[in-house]
């Protein structure tokens, strides 16, 4: 079992320690700047309803919510049937973690994130610190383990997830009546701590902070979750952000940093608003982008639904095209997309998902040499469409035009994408000028010819305006990929 003593000898070890101007000594993996795009998935116990979302645990105990009463109508009282007894409903009888990844290489994935461990406090994976585990409940099996082999066996890299930090009020509200979540509750109990939840959770300072005695748990299951599984990327959810963590963050940083660096392996913590000192992990965004490149590489995490993370039946999917664009919109800001799917409770990957993942596959077979190992080019975009700024901006889909573009450049030759090519209109790339005018900023280079990607050569015009591509395409489709060589 882990250890404090083993945790401070892991740190002593080096090469880093539990301050910021250590962690900065932090180096990005280059796989993960090639990579560009990975596949989450959000399973667990809080999937077996399979009602509204991945919030489940906390929702079924506030009596004014759906879930509340969606859980009396169909399980009973939350007293008599709590959100504990879903564990042994939870068989994953079809979960095939190879299947899994057979779909999300297919999808073009380069690496892959399960979550370990949600808000709801069940581990998916081997643990000694407690019983509440996927071995020795519910499917009786290691999914992380058999995920992280699935992952190596298909040559891709292995990430994690861990959404423990909002444990710490997440099942608070089971105590405001009659439910299975009364005290006394003591460490190790499933519920436990089970704190009344902040008025304004997001808020760094809200009350009342976690004790040292939570912080000491949460420290020890990352800490575990490392050593046994060393994840090549380590994604924490946001309440890490919270005054308290602020010192056990860094220690557990630290440890991370050092024992992936003593297993021969490089790896980088993913983290958002400012949980971490910049420069000492990936920053990241949640369903959302930036309105222009950056000079840093970060990612943004969204998922094929609008309104859940984990599956249900009345998921608001976005269409493939919508996907797409996010994904190209992304990397030519000098970010990755990591796309999550939600597969069912049974561990079965729903048609809706199956398609979509399809489709992103069959179009970056096309299309991937402008986004893999791809860098921003002095320019992002061009358009008349105003891009998304900041987290949550895909409640909405944006409706792009096919002067809407985005750039990227790789391979000595410049990408440019439309995100709506429109069939039989031409497209004007305005930031490539063919003649040397006081528009400095533009490219002014030698063009030998254009392709369209998938089909080939194809004409283009030199106008005063900019060139003139005339895309190959029969009907309306996906976002279109040209490469512009030089001479």
């Amino acid at each position: 079992m882990i250890t404090k003593q083993h945790i401070a000898e892991v740190l002593a070890q080096g090469p880093y320690q539990p301050t910021w101007p250590s962690l900065a000594q932090f180096q990005l993996p280059g796989w993960f700047r090639d990579a560009k795009f990975g596949i989450f998935t959000h399973w667990g116990l809080y999937t077996i309803p399979e009602y509204r979302n991945e919030w489940y645990s906390r929702n079924m105990y506030i009596e004014d919510y759906p879930e509340f009463r969606h859980h009396v109508r169909t399980y009973g009282p939350q007293k008599e049937f709590g959100y504990k007894d879903f564990i042994p409903q939870f068989t994953a009888e079809k979960f095939d973690a190879q299947e899994w990844l057979d779909l999300f290489q297919q999808a073009g994935a380069k690496y892959y994130m399960p979550v370990a461990e949600h808000h709801d406090g069940f581990q998916m994976y081997a643990s000694a610190l407690s019983h509440y585990n996927a071995v020795e409940m519910g499917p009786k099996r290691d999914i992380l383990g058999e995920l992280r082999q699935a992952a190596t066996d298909h040559g891709m890299h292995f990430a994690a997830s861990n959404h423990r930090a909002e444990h710490w009020w997440f099942m608070g509200h089971g105590q405001d009546f009659s439910s299975d979540i009364q005290e006394p509750l003591k460490r190790g109990d499933f519920y436990w701590p089970a704190m009344p939840e902040p008025d304004r959770p997001t808020n760094q300072f809200s009350q009342p902070y976690p004790t040292e005695e939570f912080l000491t748990d949460w420290e020890l299951r990352v800490c575990e979750l490392v050593e046994n599984y060393h994840p090549e990327l380590l994604y924490f959810d946001w309440w890490i952000a919270h005054q308290a963590f602020h010192d056990t963050l860094q220690r557990v940083a630290a440890f991370y940093y050092n024992t992936m660096a003593h297993a021969g392996l490089q790896g980088a913590i993913c983290y958002k608003q400012d949980a971490l000192a910049f420069g000492t992990g990936i920053p990241e965004l949640e369903r959302g982008s930036f309105a222009d490149a950056q000079p840093y590489v970060w990612q943004s995490n969204t998922a094929i639904a609008r309104n859940s993370w984990s599956y249900t039946t009345t998921l608001d999917y976005k269409s493939t095209n919508e996907i797409l664009i996010t994904l190209i919109d992304t990397v030519s800001k000098n970010g990755n997309l990591l796309l999550n799917v939600g597969p069912r409770a049974d561990g079965s990957i729903a048609p809706g998902d199956r398609k979509i993942l399809a489709d992103i596959g069959r179009w970056l077979a096309v299309n991937g040499e402008g986004i893999y190992g791809s860098r921003p080019w002095r320019f992002a975009q061009e358009g008349p469409t105003p891009a998304a700024d900041g987290d949550f901006q895909d409640q909405q889909a944006i409706h792009y035009t096919p002067q809407d573009i985005r750039y990227t450049a790789n391979h000595g030759a410049l990408y440019a994408f439309s995100l709506a090519p429109q069939a039989g209109q031409t497209i004007t790339l305005t930031m490539i000028t063919p003649d040397n005018d006081a528009r400095v900023n533009q490219f002014h280079g030698l063009i030998d010819h254009v392709e369209q990607l998938g089909y080939g050569p194809i004409p283009f015009d030199n106008q005063p305006s900019g060139i003139v591509v005339h895309p190959v395409l029969t009907e309306s489709t996906a976002p279109v990929g040209f490469k512009i060589i030089m001479q």
